[in-house]
């Protein structure tokens, strides 16, 4: 008569061990979701709230939009850039705490855009963009902007025009020139024409370098209700290229424009 033997005691699969198994497989999936994440932020995209209204009707406040990081930029994108130099006057965001920061940083919470900005490209290296034309349309080399598409419109349907402020600049070498889309209330390019700073000359920080731009923004994702793709107005797809190079330095007319 044979006898029948009991497994080892370790290979008994306890309700304890077998808890501790599912804790160890649960860190790595963790883990290696977190590196994942972070490696898309990194690399691929970020998710950034919109906080102010300077984007209306495109963009609007709590918006979360997400921006590509390796895609080239062009005429008309929406891009996020950090301040090229005090633009925000020393506004900042409501910071997060420390648990948020590291969500944040991840890539699970979006980016509360503290230091950053979103506007419109409305000038490339080299290009001549004027306000305004006898009809008061915004030209970028010589070709007059449609911007009845974007530009904010009031609860009458009154569209705001493009510019008050009139400027005609040339964009310098590695810079953009940029505009919201509410104009009224978008502290962009056109209010930083005359600003002084101690590392650039007058004006220079008007036009933002293209090595602070974060990316394009091509989608909202959040809330749900207004989830769309971005696309870049058909306008921009007219205006022909610059008949000179970029210029060392910036071309501002008149003296001391500002908002």
């Amino acid at each position: 008569m044979s006898k029948t033997t009991s497994p080892p005691a370790s290979a008994k699969r306890t309700p304890l061990n077998q808890a501790g198994s599912f804790a160890k497989e649960l860190i790595f999936v963790i883990i290696g979701a977190i590196i994942v994440s972070s490696l898309l932020r990194a690399f691929v995209g970020q998710m950034f709230i919109i906080p102010s209204q300077s984007m209306e009707n495109t963009l609007l406040v709590g918006d979360r939009v997400v921006v590509q990081k390796i895609t080239d930029f062009k005429r008309g994108d929406v891009v996020v850039f950090a301040d090229p130099g005090r633009w925000l006057g020393g506004e900042t965001a409501e910071e997060r705490g420390p648990v948020g920061k590291v969500f944040e940083f991840i890539g699970i919470l979006p980016d509360t855009g503290t230091g950053h900005l979103i506007k419109r490209i409305i000038g490339l290296p080299g290009d001549r963009v004027i306000c305004c034309d006898a009809k008061g349309r915004i030209t970028v080399n010589g070709k007059a902007l449609d911007e009845s598409s974007y530009l904010y419109t009031g609860p009458d349907g009154t569209p705001t025009n493009p510019s008050d402020v009139r400027f005609e600049v040339v964009v310098p070498q590695g810079r953009l020139f940029v505009m919201g889309d509410h104009r009224d209330l978008s502290a962009d390019s056109r209010c930083h024409l005359s600003d002084l700073s101690t590392d650039q000359k007058k004006g220079e920080v008007a036009f933002v370098p293209v090595d602070l731009v974060v990316g394009p923004a091509f989608a909202i994702v959040a809330p749900f209700d207004r989830a769309k793709r971005l696309h870049r107005p058909e306008t921009f797809s007219q205006v022909p290229a610059a008949n000179a190079p970029a210029p060392d330095e910036a071309v501002i007319k008149p003296e001391g424009v500002t908002c």
